[in-house]
């Protein structure tokens, strides 16, 4: 039995960028101090030397950030607009700062490609300004780019930010498999995936439930199960959620591992995590293969309680058949009856039947098969007959039973079936000795 799986991690991408602990310009202001800056710094680099600031400028800066601080987008853009038109004057770290607060400003205003623009101008300045200008530059370059869809700039400016750094975290990796995820090229998205978990690991930083989930999305995209499971094993110990769960007991069913799949489900049952119908019914299905019909049982009455798995001919007679094979006969008489109401074909009819028959209510197995009987959709016609028979027989309705077997046998010579036509001629021949039996007791004790 598979459950069929639906990864649903389309917008997984960028959940996983805004859990890279890399903020998208949310503290990127004309200071520029950040994380990326910090990680590409060289411990033993001698300093950059880069022009110096004016007074002039410096001030500009200040009365931006200033209107900035107020929300006063409009003022703010008129300072920087106002010093970048005397720019002649500058060198290129003020011309660069300038161009920095403006494409600030403008992420501010959500204009993402002039600020892009300006960022550019920014990075294009190189060994003139501040290498933790550059670098933090360089990185929200290549975020904005992303949140643009322009994937390939993304990609050429978190690789140029990359050289420049020095022993980098495991978040540009991620990122870098993001951007490869949204082209569809996840070779190289699950060796960035991978390669960022593996410095994780080495340097005991936290490895986020939406990592793991995008690296599983790749490997399934790839349809490597092997490592799919290897992923979703390790979501369901470090994030016990029904989604990985559920995921984890289908990708187990479809590889054939149905008895892993069974205990996937069934912890999830324990833990609370099934949801929906299809969640009951397919542990109930694995737990009747694994031939333990009441717990199977148990798992779908759970789901009809939770209203989750509707009361419907079909469930109850899953339902009814699990208590049959638990031999629970009432509780299974009692599921059938209500599921026989519910049905369009007399199939539920003809099984009550059979446990009318096997517990001895011979008037109910009787209504039973003619309900069958004028339901139709039956597999075999002949078997009902027989049964609907053998319950009059019980009865001792001597007459309607040889009716009911003569139908059995008349059905079973059109369809050409041998056994069932010796063994309705069998007990047609034994009811008329019978008859003719209690005949004579009959004539004898008159």
């Amino acid at each position: 039995m598979n459950i069929r799986i639906n990864p649903s991690l389309a917008a997984l991408a960028v959940a996983v960028l805004l859990s890279t602990g890399t903020p998208l310009l949310a503290e990127l202001g004309y200071e520029g101090a950040s994380v990326q800056a910090e990680e590409a710094k060289a411990k033993k680099q001698k300093t950059r030397r880069v022009p110096s600031m004016s007074e002039a400028v410096y001030k500009k800066l200040g009365a931006g950030q200033e209107a900035i601080d107020l929300k006063d987008y409009v003022t703010a853009l008129q300072v920087i607009n106002d010093a970048l038109e005397r720019s002649k004057r500058y060198n290129l770290n003020e011309v660069a700062n300038l161009h920095n607060m403006r494409g600030y400003i403008y992420y501010l205003q959500d204009n993402y490609a002039g600020a892009i623009s300006e960022y550019k101008l920014v990075a294009a300045a190189g060994d003139k300004i501040p290498e933790g200008l550059e670098t933090t530059t360089l990185y929200t370059i290549a975020q904005l780019s992303y949140v643009q869809e322009n994937y390939d700039d993304a990609l050429e400016y978190m690789e140029i930010w990359i050289s420049k750094a020095v022993n980098p975290s495991a978040a540009p990796r991620i990122f870098l498999a993001t951007v490869y995820y949204q082209k569809k090229d996840y070779e190289r998205a699950v060796e960035q995936m991978e390669l960022g978990i593996k410095i994780a690991q080495e340097r005991g930083t936290t490895i986020t439930e939406q990592n793991w989930s995008l690296l599983t999305f790749l490997y399934f995209e790839k349809e490597d199960w092997p490592k799919v499971i290897d992923t979703l094993e390790i979501l369901v110990e470090l994030f016990p959620k029904r989604e990985h769960w559920v995921r984890l007991a289908g990708v187990y069913g479809q590889e054939g591992f149905e008895k892993k799949q069974m205990y996937s489900l069934e912890a999830a049952y324990s833990a609370g995590f099934l949801e929906k119908s299809s969640d009951y019914t397919n542990l109930a299905g694995l737990l009747m293969q694994e031939e333990v019909p009441y717990r199977a049982a148990k798992v779908l009455v759970a789901g009809m309680k939770a209203e989750s798995v509707e009361r419907s001919a079909k469930n109850l007679r899953s339902l009814g058949q699990a208590y049959q094979v638990a031999q629970e006969v009432d509780s299974a008489i009692d599921v059938f009856e209500e599921a026989a109401e519910l049905s369009d074909d007399g199939k539920i009819f003809e099984r009550l039947s059979y446990l009318y028959l096997e517990d001895d209510q011979y008037d109910r197995c009787v209504d039973a098969a003619s309900g069958a009987l004028d339901k139709g959709g039956l597999r075999k016609v002949q078997s009902v007959h027989i049964v609907k028979g053998m319950c009059l027989f019980n009865q001792n309705k001597l007459k309607t039973a040889r009716t009911s077997f003569t139908s059995c046998r008349r059905v079973a010579r059109a369809e050409d079936d041998k056994a069932n036509q010796r063994i309705c001629g069998q007990w047609i021949t034994f009811i008329d000795r019978e008859s003719k039996r209690q005949e004579l007791l009959a004539a004898s004790s008159g």
